[in-house]
């Protein structure tokens, strides 16, 4: 099961501002109430980091690998994160593209990207899985907005 997803948040925060914020990974982390034990491994390269989730019956716990490629000078990073959860045999992965622009005024964050679950969680249905994805999701941004200022 897999969900691509795309968001722009205006921003009132400067461009630079707004870069700043998101190369602070443990910020960042706590901007997703289901990421714990964030730990840097190599400063905005590789990190390791729990997600804890309950959907449905299952409660998710995984460990996991997160890499981070950043262009600052483009105000770019892809971010990919895996990992597995071995009591309810379900795997998890995200792939996201963020940028961060200066357009008509404002700064724009955009994020695209996708995530994917399978093994037993996938299990419960797409719709379940959605649902879940689209709070973490509506969650991300919130918090987001609150820190950068949104407009």
């Amino acid at each position: 099961m897999y969900q691509d997803f795309a968001k722009d948040v205006r921003l009132a925060a400067p461009a630079a501002a707004v870069w700043d914020m998101l190369v602070d990974v443990q910020r960042v982390a706590a901007w997703l109430s289901i990421v714990r034990d964030v730990k840097e491994l190599e400063a905005l390269r590789r990190y390791s980091a729990v997600l804890e989730d309950r959907v449905g019956p299952f409660a998710l716990r995984a460990d996991l690998t997160v890499t981070v490629e950043a262009n600052a000078q483009e105000r770019s990073m892809k971010v990919k994160a895996a990992g597995e959860d071995r009591q309810i045999a379900s795997r998890i992965s995200a792939t996201l593209d963020v940028a961060v622009a200066e357009r008509d005024g404002a700064t724009v964050l955009a994020v695209t990207g996708r995530y994917e679950i399978t093994g037993r969680m996938a299990t419960l249905g797409a719709g379940a899985i959605r649902k879940k994805g689209e709070k973490v999701l509506e969650e991300f941004f919130a918090n987001a907005a609150r820190d950068l200022g949104g407009v």
